[in-house]
Parts: C-alpha cells; structure tokens; sequence
C-alpha cells in the first residue's frame, strides 16, 4: 500500500506528502529543505493538518448538543489516513470523510479535502471544508508546519517580518493549554519580530485576528520564505527549543477561552457551515532569495 506521495516540479524542487494525515513530510525548494526533519523524542510530526478543532479543548473534551465528545488537541485528521483523489507530477488531492471513529470523537458528516500544488519556488497548500450532514457543521482548520530554524543552516540571527502591524501584546496560554485574557509583552518592533530560544520557550505566540496575510520568514542571509494566507485569520509561533523548528501556523480557530464550556457551536472563531456548503483555506510558500513580489 503506497504511504507516501512524492510531487515534482523540474529537478530540484521536491515535495513528499504522507497519506497519513495528508502531511507535508518534505519540501525542497530550489533544492533547499524547508521542512525540519522530525525527532520523535522531541516532536514526532513535520505539518500536521488540523481538523476539526485547533488547539485545545476544555479538558479534552468538546459538546455538542448536550453530549460530550473526546475531542482534544488539533482534533483528529493528523491522526487519520486519507485517500488519493488525483495526482499529477507536481499536485495532489487527498480526501477525509467521516467514519464510525469520527463519529465517535465528532458527530457529523463531513468532507476535507487537501490540495497540494508544487512549482518551481512555490507550494500551495489549500484545505476544503464541506458539510455532508443535515445540520450545520461547527469546525474549525489549521495548517502546522515545521520549518527549519536555522533556515538553510544560516549562522545568523533570523526573524518573521508581517506585512501589517500587528499586536505587540499575545495571550499568556493557560494550564491545559486553554487561552486566557491576560497578556505578555513580545519585541515586535514596527512590522518585524526577532526570533531567539527565550522568545518561544514558554508556549505558542498567537496572533489572534492578525492584521498580515502576507509574512516572511528571513535567516538573515538573505533567503525568505513567504506565507501568503488567504482566510486564515489566525497566526501562530510555536516551537521547543533548543530543537531545531519553528512552525508558523495558520488557524481558522483557536482553543477555548480560560473560562468557556459552552457547545461546539458557542466556541469562539468557528466557523459554521450550513448543509451542503463548504469553503477553501489556503496557504501559498514561496522560498527565494530576496523578497519575492507580490502576486496578484
């Protein structure tokens, strides 16, 4: 049985997807690694998908209707096998739908299906929602790339770049990894914030309704990686240092709030979709020498 899909675009740009979780395993752009190569003592994964919560819920557990389900962290499509809908030499589309185990965790019918397109410099990375139940369908979706750091082994100091400003307060993340209302300072200066261990070494940055849909990752030797975001409203930085990742997440949702244990439908920044609907969310990367520009 085949586990992973390996795409191309010319000779040395390279993406390899594993059906387990439709997960982002490589990507060389340029025949530059982007991804970080996993160490399962540290953290086992490279990009998981995430669907159909992010982040945590109170004590694992999500309602729905007046019953509890065992919903916990980043729900469960990284844990899942998906399907091969179509490939090509350089895209794919994988599919997950509900089964007798989702329904267990998450009552409803549903669609994911992931995209992935590979060009020259480029990767696009796009999640469709789509609701098969009679009823609305509360969810949320997120994409959790790990990315080198250092970047191409550059010994200099690296640094995200938002293309907006953004808040330089981000909730302080409490026991259980619920969000509270409390804040911490973080050195965003103007648009850019410096990376270093001690920045990320407690728990995630989270720009909760961030301002950007465009930002750079930059190694300070002049390669960037940019991240275009189209209707993911959420960015997260998380990584465990001194491991060597830092993954810049793109979110629909969030976890819950300190003090919520309302219904699945209640839960802030889910999106809720009426039968038969659905809707995309995508990330485009880009690694390149220099600030690419922008693309209409």
């Amino acid at each position: 049985m085949m586990d992973t899909i390996r795409l191309t675009a010319g000779s040395l740009d390279v993406a390899e997807i594993s059906l387990l979780g439709a997960e982002l395993r490589s990507w060389r752009a340029g025949g530059v690694e982007a991804i970080w190569t996993p160490q399962p003592s540290v953290w086992p994964q490279t990009a998981p998908l995430l669907f159909p919560v992010v982040g945590w819920t109170r004590d694992g557990r999500a309602r729905v209707d007046g019953e509890t389900f065992p919903l916990g962290l980043h729900g469960f499509a990284r844990r899942k096998r998906f399907a091969l809908l179509e490939r090509s030499a350089d895209e794919a589309r994988l599919v997950l739908e509900e089964d007798e185990d989702t329904r267990s965790l998450y009552p409803f019918a549903f669609r994911l299906e992931a995209h992935f397109a590979l060009r020259p410099g480029k990767l696009r990375v796009a999640l469709a929602a789509a609701n098969r139940d009679a009823r609305p369908l509360p969810y949320a979706c997120g994409l959790h790339p790990g990315f080198r750091w250092p970047l191409d082994d550059s010994p200099f100091p690296h640094a995200i770049r938002f293309d907006r400003e953004e808040n330089r307060e981000v909730p302080v993340i409490a026991p259980g990894g619920l969000f509270s209302d409390r804040r911490r300072a973080i050195p965003l200066a103007g648009k850019r914030l410096p990376l270093s261990a001690a920045l990320l070494e407690k728990e995630a940055l989270c720009f909760l309704g961030a301002a950007s849909r465009r930002l750079l990752y930059d190694n300070g030797d002049g390669l960037v990686l940019t991240i275009e975001l189209e209707d993911f409203p959420h960015i997260a930085l998380w990584s465990l240092p001194p491991a060597p990742f830092l993954c810049i997440e793109a979110w629909t949702g969030h976890g819950d709030p300190e003090d919520f244990s309302g219904d699945l439908y209640e839960k802030p920044s889910m999106r809720i979709l009426a039968p038969g609907e659905s809707a995309v969310h995508a990330a485009t990367f880009r690694l390149s020498r220099g600030e690419p520009p922008r693309e209409e």
